[in-house]
């Protein structure tokens, strides 16, 4: 009589981000059966509309410079890139016949900028591979006995797998899937998660009303000065925007990290913006100090130190009444324009959020310690990144640690 087949071992991925797609094509790679499980009706929708603008896929920072973007995370998130860091995702992407270039900001794009094509050739080839997709299929935690539930169009799904990946996402753009509804079912099985928090945010600011049309403008050349939780001082060159409540952008989402401990620590934050990089303070002086010759100060300032739009009503939001006719207190502005930020934008609505799944309870391979056999990758974990490709490729090596560790788990390696 002949022995029945072995059945194949199966793992359930739980998201269909850049994570959860990963895991699916490296668990497959290994030979195993994988069925993934999207809540929306098709996968990829927060990487298709992170690349409206341009598709940053990754950067191209040298380690371990690279590493250290991931602040308190960079060891951890350091071994998962020396499996998969941005020169394999380079590599991964020309596979998928998508040609990628280095921008003047060490940004690496796709040469047509986009990320549907690349999107759509990784799916297609994943179900050439014998993935199965399960769009329209919600997780609800775990049943009573274990298994794995789903809300379907068809009613309610009970799945036992092998193993889980779990690549849920944070809670920034909840309307694309990511709305951290996971949290409580992984504390009631005993995971440590710290609270979801906005991350590369815009901040609000008590401006005057007149700074409302101002929104939307851009700050460009300006130098942030700032203090991290231990008092030391820090400087960043970038750019930022005007908003209706207050102010965004690169430039603030890489220092935001700080921004939100100091305002969670003392009701507020303080950041300074030195709004003509290049001129010394002196020089600043002496610039404004030369006769007016009956122009206005905007248009002195214009002309005397190269500032105006929203960087001359930022001055005046400032430096006010008399004192706007003031050479030292003008220059002192320009210099180091104090802004108070009240309070981050909502998670809901930033780039990306900090917390989650607390990297201490998971192993290396990136197993849950409490729940055997589930393992956890993407933003669902606790660590953050500046915009700029670091996301992004953190997710896809987090993904890829995850299903090598689901893989040693099923087939005992």
């Amino acid at each position: 009589m002949c022995a029945a087949p072995v059945p194949t071992p199966s793992v359930a991925v739980v998201g269909g981000g850049p994570a959860g797609l990963m895991a699916a094509e490296t668990a497959r790679a290994a030979g195993l059966e994988v069925d993934l499980y999207e809540a929306k009706g098709s996968v990829g929708r927060k990487f298709l509309i992170a690349g409206k603008g341009g598709m940053n896929l990754t950067h191209s920072e040298p380690r371990p410079g690279f590493d250290a973007r991931y602040r308190e995370r960079a060891a951890q998130v350091g071994d998962w890139l020396d499996d998969f860091d941005a020169d394999a995702l380079r590599g991964w992407a020309r596979g998928l016949g998508v040609e990628t270039f280095v921008g003047s900001s060490g940004r690496v794009f796709p040469t047509d900028l986009k990320a549907a094509p690349l999107l759509r050739g990784w799916v297609r080839r994943l179900k050439e591979q014998g993935v199965r997709f399960h769009v329209h299929h919600r997780w609800t935690g775990w049943d009573t006995d274990g298994a794995l539930g789903f809300d379907t169009p068809d009613g309610h799904l009970r799945v036992r797998p092998g193993a889980t990946v779990l690549a849920l996402g944070g809670a920034s753009w909840p309307q694309l899937g990511s709305d951290g509804a996971w949290q409580p079912w992984l504390t009631a099985r005993g995971v440590a998660v710290s609270p979801l928090k906005p991350a590369n945010c815009g901040f609000d600011i008590a401006f005057s009303p007149h700074m409302a049309r101002h929104a939307g403008a851009p700050l460009k050349a300006v130098v942030a000065h700032w203090h991290d939780a231990e008092g030391n001082a820090h400087a960043l060159q970038g750019e930022c925007v005007l908003t209706q409540t207050g102010i965004e952008g690169s430039l603030i989402y890489a220092i935001a990290p700080d921004l939100r401990e100091a305002i969670a620590r003392d009701g507020q934050a303080t950041v300074h913006l030195d709004l003509a990089p290049g001129r010394e303070l002196a020089r600043l002086r002496a610039d404004l100090a030369r006769p007016r010759k009956g122009r206005s100060v905007g248009e002195h300032l214009r002309r005397a130190a190269g500032i105006d739009g929203a960087k001359a009503a930022l001055v005046f939001e400032t430096v006010s009444g008399a004192a706007r006719n003031d050479e030292d207190a003008l220059a002192q502005a320009i210099h180091r324009l104090p802004l108070t930020l009240q309070r981050p934008r909502p998670v809901a609505e930033a780039i990306s959020s900090a917390g989650g799944v607390c990297l201490e309870g998971i192993d290396a391979q990136g197993m849950l310690n409490t729940v055997p056999g589930v393992f956890c990758a993407g933003e669902m974990l606790d660590w953050e990144a500046p915009t700029g490709g670091y996301l992004l490729t953190a997710c896809f090596a987090s993904g890829r640690r995850a299903a090598k560790g689901a893989t040693a788990w099923l087939l005992g390696a």
